[in-house]
């Protein structure tokens, strides 16, 4: 079998000892870095005569800064960018701006001790790259792209109690930021209550809920441990935590812990998805989008087991087709659809299935 080539990168940090250190770090694990430039302008000039595979981008630079830079670049040229930042307050909301903008993943480094905290990241800096190099970016999908259903009633308080019962579940990765902003914009308040894993870093998941919640007609917040359930509302599962759904009377709740990384992950989608096939079964959708690896196929498969209803997102509007693969190779998947029509099977729970989708059947 033929090695897969190493990615070439571009690192743009306006901080010299960032550039050498990440610099030396990468090239100690064979990954090609093929220049580096402390602005984004400079970067430009440069990388025109040998374009990257991926971009290391800090967010805070002269010139220009990295979000605005960003912008352009997925208007002119689509291409993974990893971003740096610190992890601050300040450092989280720019980076979720980054990534609703186009970026594929954050990685944060620390603002004092660079070189080792630089080092420390090396093997979730290549795991980072390698996935990045496999995604197709692409110019930023408007709310205003995904309509809501046409037949989706109007706001009815009486019609918000209906659906307590139901649970979505949606688990994504790498491009599952602009994803889920796309899918979740596009809800009515009286949508079904659900719950949602976007692998991300801590801090990180509070400024994207934020964020979501300015954007959308549903309220979206991250979750807290015994937060209840109910419809009209998206909680997104705390970076560093696990999410459960657990059954509270008739009601459901959350469950929020800490505990070791479950398929590389924490937050971890099978986690929650296990969950929801055991507290809902039949009353929960499962819905697996965009990602790099497995996370999620073996809960979607238990959700399926118990009479859940269940959905993965198409090839050809991921960024990243991995997740939503290994579910449909796992026998987990009823009905595979392209990101506009995700909106529309929340709000109308798809027919099961008793044959699940095949990778050659799947539609």
């Amino acid at each position: 079998m033929a090695s897969v080539a190493a990615p070439n990168v571009f690192i743009i940090d306006d901080s010299a000892l960032v550039r050498q250190v990440l610099t030396e770090t990468l090239r100690s694990k064979n990954i090609n870095v093929i220049g580096t430039a402390p602005d984004p302008i400079f970067a430009r000039q440069k990388m025109e005569k040998n374009w990257p595979d991926v971009i290391l981008l800090d967010m805070e630079m002269p010139r220009m800064d990295g979000l605005t830079f960003l912008k352009q670049l997925m208007a002119e040229r689509p291409t993974p960018v990893i971003v740096c930042s610190t992890l601050t307050d300040k450092g989280a909301q720019l980076s979720v701006d980054a990534m609703s903008a186009g970026a594929v993943s954050v990685l944060t480094k620390s603002s004092v001790g660079v070189r080792d905290g630089l080092r420390e990241l090396k093997d979730s800096l290549v795991r980072a790259i390698r996935e990045a190099s496999q995604a197709r970016p692409a110019r930023k999908q408007t709310a205003r792209s995904i309509a809501a259903p046409a037949d989706t009633p109007q706001v009815n308080q009486a019609l918000s109690y209906r659906t307590t019962d139901r649970v979505v579940a949606i688990g994504t990765s790498t491009g599952g930021t602009q994803a889920l902003e796309a899918v979740l914009s596009a809800l009515p308040p009286d949508s079904p209550g659900i719950l949602a894993v976007q692998h991300m870093p801590e801090k990180f998941t509070a400024a994207f809920a934020a964020r979501l919640n300015n954007l959308c007609r549903i309220e979206v917040r991250e979750a807290s441990d015994g937060d209840r359930v109910h419809a009209g509302l998206a909680l997104l599962a705390p970076g560093g935590k696990h999410m459960e759904l657990v059954r509270s009377g008739a009601q459901y709740r959350v469950r929020i812990f800490d505990g070791p990384h479950v398929t590389r992950h924490k937050p971890s989608v099978d986690v929650l998805f296990r969950s929801v096939a055991q507290s809902a079964g039949q009353n929960a959708t499962g819905i697996i989008m965009t990602g790099m690896g497995d996370d999620g196929a073996r809960g979607l498969k238990a959700m399926k087991d118990k009479g859940a209803a269940t959905v993965a997102q198409d090839e050809a509007s991921c960024v990243v087709y991995g997740m939503p693969k290994e579910a449909v190779k796992l026998g987990a998947v009823d009905i595979v659809a392209p990101l506009k029509n995700l909106p529309e099977l929340i709000m109308k729970r798809p027919a099961r299935r008793e044959e699940p989708v095949r990778p050659s059947r799947a539609v």
